[in-house]
């Protein structure tokens, strides 16, 4: 089973799509170079997108409406 499970993540933004638009922006992040929020030695052995879910089920990463959504950490 995938932690954080899709059901536990989902109430932290009004839509699915959202949800996937956010952790894929902060997943290129973590790619990008920028540094996970989550302190632990498994982070260096997940992918980018598991990392993003849980700093959204950890709410490290939240968003807000309007144009041109953002991340706001």
């Amino acid at each position: 089973m995938l932690y954080p499970s899709i059901n536990e993540i989902r109430k932290k933004a009004n839509s699915r799509y959202t949800l996937v638009v956010l952790a894929a922006k902060r997943a290129r992040e973590i790619v990008d170079g920028m540094p996970s929020f989550i302190e632990n030695e498994d982070v260096a052995k997940k992918q980018p997108v598991s990392i993003a879910a849980e700093e959204i089920a950890e709410d490290y990463i939240t968003y807000s409406e309007g144009k041109g959504q953002n991340l706001e950490k």
